[in-house]
């Protein structure tokens, strides 16, 4: 196979396994292309909920004898509820197999890699990994550093603010910015706010118009679980998972009552008078998920970035300026130097209609 096929086969493998992104957790979306004598055999992305994974269902649809299989993280060398991804490669009478980067969990962490190699199997890898690692972002995050990745979505005016002096802020960016939105929260585990959001806009936070048949679980950081019930959150738990992370002071009567109506609930610790957003982000790491896309407010996203716990920044901007009075789009840091800023690179700029969407992530 020639270097130009296998990044073509390997670039595939990679958008397949872009298609689950929000829909495999708490596994990794990976893409397996299985190849001979350069004609594509069988394709697949691991399956939504995680199971079965890309290459099982990959090998399943073909006689693989002799062929090149194309996989985005390292096969598995555990066997749960589902083989052993290796060994099935190998069982197979795959005769190389390219991976774009191996996997950090203990249970496979170079195993995959060596079973095959054990069995007479060709292995390369790197081809396509930056790429890879970026896409396994939260799956990596979640292996390594126990908690999910976090994307800050910010929507202002030119001059950064949310809303108004007295908080009206629907819509200060177009209907094309909050499709984009909604496209973006399908490629997530999860959608976040925080409570002053919850109380202010009483979202659904579901995703419209886009034929998804798959919600993300909506998560809503509240130090004194003092949210709305009744709510469009609270009516809507049928359709789309609820988690909430609640302070020790929220009232015990208030818990109980929201796991009535169907909430799942995180007890956290805080700090000040917020919760502690590293702890309650291992507490949803240790639930399974990967991938968060936190849409505010203010205070939250402040609290995110000076954990230093944002890996991508989306900013849409608006072309309308709210003044000085306007509530700013992020809230106190409390910076006294500009060194100590978080500090994001560009990777990515483009128009939505009226606004412009800026990509940043963490340096």
């Amino acid at each position: 196979m020639t270097e130009v096929a296998d990044r073509r086969f390997m670039s595939l493998a990679l958008s397949l396994g872009r298609r689950g992104l929000g829909r495999t957790w708490p596994n990794p979306s990976v893409g397996c292309v299985i190849v001979r004598d350069g004609r594509i055999l069988a394709r697949a992305r691991t399956a939504d909920g995680g199971r079965p994974h890309a290459e099982v269902t990959a090998l399943a649809a073909c006689d693989a004898r002799e062929a090149t299989a194309y996989v985005t993280l390292e096969p598995c060398a555990h066997v749960g509820e589902t083989p052993s991804c290796a060994e099935e490669l190998a069982r197979a009478g795959i005769a190389r197999v390219v991976i774009a980067t191996t996997d950090p969990d203990p249970r496979t962490a170079g195993q995959g890699i060596a079973r095959l190699k054990a069995a007479g199997v060709a292995v390369e890898t790197g081809l396509g990994g930056d790429e890879a690692r970026e896409d396994l972002a939260g799956f990596l995050t979640r292996v390594t550093a126990g908690r999910p990745t976090v994307t800050l979505k910010l929507a202002a005016s030119v001059d950064g603010r949310i809303a108004t002096a007295t908080g009206e802020s629907q819509w200060i960016t177009g209907p094309l910015a909050r499709r984009d939105v909604h496209a973006m929260r399908a490629r997530h585990d999860a959608v976040l706010v925080g409570a002053g959001t919850a109380r202010a806009d009483d979202p659904t936070l579901t995703i419209r118009d886009l034929g998804q048949d798959r919600q993300p679980v909506r998560i809503v950081f509240s130090r004194r679980l003092d949210l709305p019930l009744p709510s469009r959150l609270s009516q809507s738990v049928e359709a789309a998972p609820l988690w909430i992370c609640h302070g020790t002071e929220a009232p015990a009567a208030a818990v109980a009552r929201w796991a009535e109506a169907g909430a799942r609930l995180f007890r956290c610790p805080t700090e000040g008078r917020q919760i502690a957003p590293a702890a309650a982000l291992q507490a949803l790491g240790a639930a399974g998920l990967t991938r968060i896309f936190c849409e505010g407010g203010g205070s939250l996203g402040a609290s995110l970035l000076g954990a230093d716990l944002v890996e991508d920044l989306i900013c849409f901007t608006a072309g309308t300026a709210l003044g000085a009075e306007g509530l700013p789009m992020i809230g106190a840091l409390g910076l006294d130097a500009l060194a100590d800023a978080p500090r994001f690179r560009l990777a990515g700029v483009r128009p939505i209609g009226p606004d412009i969407r800026h990509h940043w992530r963490r340096r």
